[in-house]
């Protein structure tokens, strides 16, 4: 099976499954696959808005329902929950549009939005335009990724796997140095 064939058949949904879960690294992908001509543009960006709606609302209402239990049982998140907190209580709007775009927030963020109690009509909004707004930038910088890759090699079909794998490449070193970030153990903050 080629590298187009798989695109063809499963980059849609894995790109949704991906920016439901988190997604940067992903959409950057899909929007690189995007410019070679693998993937629509503007689906990649419908497919990305959708995964990343669906997710935070998922985590909103887990957060409005458990969300002081499932904190709890995440002490990895409670620093970022307490970062969240602070910038939730002083911009409380321009904080859920761009959660998604502050790194190490993203997943914590719609939980501790939720305990904070921002309305689901508020967070419903204000998350469908962040997300429009980071479907498209990471789309489309991926897109301009791919562009610049174009200008600089020229023919990019010699070094398209290559690319491919090392975008998947880093984007799981980050997710691997973000999870064993979030496993160690933390000094105690100074009183």
């Amino acid at each position: 099976m080629t590298l187009e064939q798989l695109l063809s058949d499963y980059g849609y949904l894995a790109l949704v499954v991906g920016c439901f879960l988190e997604g940067e690294t992903i959409l950057v992908l899909a929007g690189f696959a995007a410019h070679r001509g693998y993937l629509d543009l503007r689906l990649t960006m419908l497919a990305a808005f959708a995964g990343s709606v669906l997710g935070d609302q998922l985590y909103f209402f887990l957060g409005r329902r458990y969300g002081p239990r499932l904190l709890a049982r995440r002490p990895g998140w409670q620093r970022a929950a307490q970062a969240v907190d602070r910038r939730l209580q002083r911009h409380r709007d321009l904080f859920v549009l761009g959660f998604r775009f502050l790194y190490g927030l993203r997943t914590v963020s719609p939980f501790v939005i939720a305990i904070g109690g921002v309305s689901l009509l508020r967070f419903t909004v204000l998350n469908v335009i962040g997300a429009a707004v980071w479907a498209v930038a990471f789309a489309g910088a991926g897109y301009l990724f791919g562009e610049s890759v174009r200008l600089l090699l020229g023919r990019v079909e010699r070094y398209e796997l290559v690319l491919f794998l090392g975008l998947a490449g880093a984007g799981l070193a980050v997710f691997v140095w973000r999870t064993w970030r979030a496993r160690r153990p933390r000094p105690p903050a100074p009183n």
